[in-house]
């Protein structure tokens, strides 16, 4: 396999967390572009990776850096949006300096971070990454798309999230508790990526990234609150009083929930052509990883200690 210098936007978050190293074990030459290069997460991944600071939205600044890769991975992103960092901001007017920087360096080769259903229902979110993606694709770029559903993993803002709200408070009102997705394996994610990069027929593709199991939103919450053995109810709410919450929580400490949070529920993230399967990942499920993500429940870690004070 020839090796690339790869030029990654995003690369110190979530996904980027699997990814870098994944590529840099494939012996990579890998540069990340982040705003705060002492908070990086990878400062000891290899000696093929690089950390920089730079100011991804500043033209001049991300053609210095893209100039001489052999290909771009955009996986900048958010979930809400704060201060000037807003979906319009982030995905389409992003995504666009992106793609003139990799064609007024030559960079022809650029992966794309998107989302599943990306483009459709209602919430800005969605709409944003689709715009995002319609620009890419329209490009004459040798482009590749993935749009993961629901991505899990260590440190997620799936699990972690509702198991500390869990811990907060004795009942979970709960919004769209009938909403489905496919959870997929974050390490499944990086190696589709792995994947493609090393591969020339996943130009001009798009991968729809998603897990062997289809849960309901009301379901992962029960499923993270027996796990943890927690006596709490889960509260189904119609769509009038679930709208209503998110329209007061946008304004709490950060904005647990917020209105296009609500619309982006209302879009079920189940795929139609497993693109993991496309790739030869045999993926990751959701239900036999609950227990590693969360640790030990309640009741286990009461045995443990049990047993360790009858130990002479």
């Amino acid at each position: 396999m020839k090796t690339q210098r790869i030029v990654i936007l995003g690369g110190t978050g979530f996904v980027g967390g699997s990814l870098v190293p994944r590529l840099a074990a494939d012996g990579h030459e890998l540069l990340l572009l982040s705003r705060n290069r002492e908070g990086r997460r990878h400062s000891a991944v290899g000696r093929n990776v690089k950390v920089t600071s730079a100011d991804i939205y500043d033209s001049p600044t991300l053609r210095r850096h893209i100039a001489g890769a052999d290909a771009v991975i955009h996986l900048v992103g958010i979930l809400n949006e704060s201060g000037r960092d807003t979906f319009a901001r982030v995905y389409p007017e992003l995504t666009r300096l992106v793609v003139d920087a990799c064609k007024d360096t030559g960079v022809h080769r650029l992966h794309l971070m998107s989302s599943l259903k990306a483009g459709q229902g209602h919430s800005g979110y969605l709409r944003a990454r689709g715009e995002a993606e319609a620009l890419v694709k329209a490009s004459t770029l040798d482009w590749t798309i993935y749009e993961p559903s629901t991505i899990f993993g260590p440190g997620d803002g799936l699990v972690s999230r509702f198991d500390q709200l869990l811990r907060m408070t004795p009942v979970v009102p709960l919004p769209r508790p009938q909403a489905r997705m496919a959870p997929v394996y974050v390490g499944d994610v990086a190696e589709a990526i792995a994947r493609a990069v090393a591969d020339p027929s996943s130009v001009l593709r798009t991968y729809e990234l998603y897990g062997p199991e289809t849960w309901t939103l009301i379901d992962i919450v029960r499923a993270i609150r027996d796990a943890r053995g927690r006596h709490r109810a889960v509260l189904p709410m119609p769509d009038a009083l679930g709208r209503l919450q998110a329209c007061v929580a946008q304004f709490m400490p950060g904005k647990p929930f917020t209105p296009d949070n609500f619309r982006s529920l209302l879009t079920d993230s189940v795929g139609q052509v497993d693109g993991l399967a496309q790739l030869g990942i045999d993926p990751q499920r959701f239900s036999a990883w609950l227990p590693r993500l969360l640790g030990p429940s309640v009741r286990q870690r009461r045995l443990d200690e049990a047993r360790s004070r009858r130990r002479p």
